[in-house]
């Protein structure tokens, strides 16, 4: 079968070679995809939705405004400016949503784990005291599951709180920025009293002023941030483990010919950890060969296998666009999935095989999908069940195409406490080794590549923002199907330090770290803003998120959780850059997004279409923090002998920068 699902004007061109393997086949014949259905629109996107200045808040429109043209205002009067602002931030109030009930169901395993009602158990006991001890819960001489009961259930107050005071996880922020969020009055109060308020503020005739609009969207952002997706990735890492460097696999090859492909799909693990430990039970084994089969090879797809990847080890076989592609295999039992980003077409390509798309949560229904319910105080017993139905599937499997030579080696499990110890060592954890290594320029700055990916836009985008970032001796931090995408082009283990400039290469080599960071899930940008916070507190790189050199991008964003990513970075002292916004149609807005929150926040957005232009932004902004720390600038490496070493004596070494032994 010819491909035709390139080359169209406007939209993305089928570059991940793995896709266009399976799309040649026979097998794949008559498969419709998104790719197929961004070319077949016929026709662009509307001026006034993708430029922000479409309202349907209320039935007297929709109205379609223009900036700038008097009789083009609103119906009640809502100029362009309002709008914008206003569908903006409930942009940020959905995807802010989407991560807090995410959130509010690991919360809820977490006590369920605590009071012993789930095959799961406390397995991070030291992290679980120090995120007690944020909450103010006392730790010594009590029960493991003692402390973790009250830090659950305090975690699950903080959803509903109706108090004005500032959210507990707020207290690990540095104190410049808690200033500046008490100052701004945007410290996030109850999760999701601020969803809720941001809602009622873009109502009709209520907030209708752009700044003060977007005061409360950074407040709802940092609930997310700070609260809801930092609460879900702690407590995960607590129940299921932190993750560790490990060695996988990413892409369509990790599907296997001989054994039962089950793919999970979708964002909570607690699914995803159950059907895990079921399926290395003894029955299941056994069903399974009694099928036919030599086992089941559970992967992951999406955020979900990002999850079970850094714990586990588990093989990602697709990211986001590769969805429908990793069906059109023909080699799936079952796609299960829970909730986001799962696209109701895949219902439509598994009918064309023998593959079941099973729907777990009540919340997230399809038609044409087997719904069984994920019970978390059944957990083994739902996974099982499962397990059960994808198995029966394996006798009925015809023709099949796996692209075996597609699958890229990845390190993945860099979690805060990971780059903490990997720098400084077990007994000497600390962040002075990658701040003294920015501070002397072998690392220039760190960037982070987070995010979706997108089927308008160019699928090589990632990779070549990485490879210009790496080039040029910045470290890159990656989670998402960003960080997926960049697994399968090669750049998520230490062999690519090939890539890099000189003195990147220098640390990664010695270190043995990937010059990409695959830091886990979407979810999981809170342990950027961990790591950022941690070295501002080694010292020598300013006072504040802001004053690092570092910036952030979702160059491919596609849901509206990364745009309340986006804003809870710049909230937090971050800029960001995205290939668009749907602002452009507001002037005043727009220029105060990329511009005016400078002031207030410290950080702004910005955007650029092209991949290489967003890398150089990334890289300028870095350079920029650089010349404000006094820091940009080469420092000769000199080798001391003994005599010159006792010449300098103490006091002598700190002045040119000695802390000690030397490390990287």
């Amino acid at each position: 079968m010819a491909i035709t699902r390139n080359g169209c004007e406007g939209c993305t061109e089928i570059t991940c070679t793995s896709s266009k393997q399976v799309l040649s086949q026979e097998v794949s014949k008559g498969i419709n995809t998104a790719y197929d259905r961004v070319k077949s629109r016929g026709m662009s996107a509307c001026l006034f939705g993708s430029g922000g200045t479409c309202c349907r808040n209320c039935n007297m429109g929709p109205c379609q405004i223009i900036d700038g043209v008097e009789d083009m205002i609103g119906i009640c009067g809502a100029t362009a400016d309002t709008v914008a602002a206003r569908n903006f931030a409930r942009v940020i109030a959905a995807g802010s949503a989407a991560h807090t009930d995410h959130a509010r169901e690991m919360v809820k395993g977490f006590i369920e784990t605590a009071k012993g009602n789930s095959p799961h158990q406390i397995k991070d006991v030291d992290k679980l005291k120090k995120l007690a001890e944020v909450f103010g819960i006392v730790t010594e001489d009590r029960e493991v599951n003692d402390i973790a009961l009250e830090l659950g259930e305090k975690a699950l107050a903080e959803f509903g709180s109706q108090d004005d005071e500032p959210l507990s996880m707020l207290k690990r922020a540095t104190p410049k920025r808690q200033a500046i969020w008490k100052k701004l009055g945007i410290a996030p109060r109850g999760i999701d009293r601020e969803v809720v308020e941001m809602m009622h503020r873009t109502h009709m005739g209520v907030d209708q002023d752009y700044k003060n609009i977007m005061l409360q969207a950074s407040r709802c952002a940092l609930g997310d941030g700070w609260g809801s997706s930092m609460l879900s990735t702690e407590l995960t890492d607590i129940m299921f483990g932190t993750p560790v460097p490990r060695r996988s696999m990413v892409d369509l090859g990790v599907l296997k010919a001989d054994q039962v492909n089950i793919t999970v799909h979708g964002h909570e693990p607690l699914l995803a950890e159950a059907l895990c430990i079921a399926a290395e039970a003894p029955e299941m084994i056994e069903l399974a060969k009694k099928q036919g089969a030599k086992g089941i090879n559970l992967v992951g797809v999406c955020c979900t296998g990002n999850e079970i990847l850094m714990r586990r080890g588990i093989p990602v076989a697709a990211g986001f666009v590769q969805q429908e592609i990793t069906l059109a295999t023909g080699a799936i039992e079952a796609m299960v999935v829970d909730v986001q980003c799962i696209m109701q077409s895949v219902v439509d390509v598994a009918k064309s095989f023998h593959t079941d798309i099973i729907t777990t949560n009540y919340r997230a229904k399809m038609d044409g999908a087997v719904h069984i319910q994920f019970e978390e105080h059944a957990a083994l017993e739902s996974a099982k069940e499962i397990l059960t139905r994808a198995i029966k599937n394996y006798k009925k499997r015809g023709k099949f195409f796996i692209p075996e030579d597609s699958k890229l080696d990845v390190v993945v499990g860099f979690s805060h406490e990971t780059i903490n110890y990997m720098l400084g060592g077990r007994f000497r954890a600390s962040y002075r080794p990658l701040n003294d290594n920015i501070i002397n320029g072998r690392i220039r700055g760190v960037a982070a590549i987070v995010g979706c990916d997108n089927f308008q836009l160019s699928d090589e985008s990632h990779e070549i923002i990485a490879r210009e970032l790496i080039k040029n001796n910045v470290l890159v931090l990656a989670t998402g199907c960003a960080a997926t995408a960049l697994g399968r082009a090669g750049l998520v283990n230490p062999e690519a330090a090939k890539y890099c400039g000189e003195s990147l290469a220098e640390v990664c080599e010695t270190v043995g770290m990937p010059p990409v960071l695959h830091m886990g899930s979407c979810v999981d940008n809170s342990r950027i803003l961990i790591a950022a916070t941690e070295m501002v507190r080694q010292g020598g790189l300013g006072d504040d998120i802001s004053d690092l050199p570092a910036i952030g991008t979702a160059p491919l964003w596609m849901s509206e959780k990364a745009v309340a990513i986006g804003q809870y970075f710049v909230a937090s002292g971050a800029q960001v850059v995205f290939q668009d916004l749907p602002t452009t149609g507001a002037n005043k807005f727009n220029k105060y997004l990329l511009e005016g929150l400078m002031g207030p926040m410290g950080a702004h957005w910005n955007v650029a279409k092209d991949p290489k232009e967003i890398a150089r932004i990334m890289i300028e902004k870095i350079d920029a923090k650089r010349d404000a720390l006094g820091i940009n600038k080469k420092t000769e490496r000199v080798l001391f002998d003994m005599d010159m070493r006792r010449d300098l004596g103490s006091e002598g070494l700190k002045d040119v920068g000695c802390h000690g032994p030397a490390k990287v």
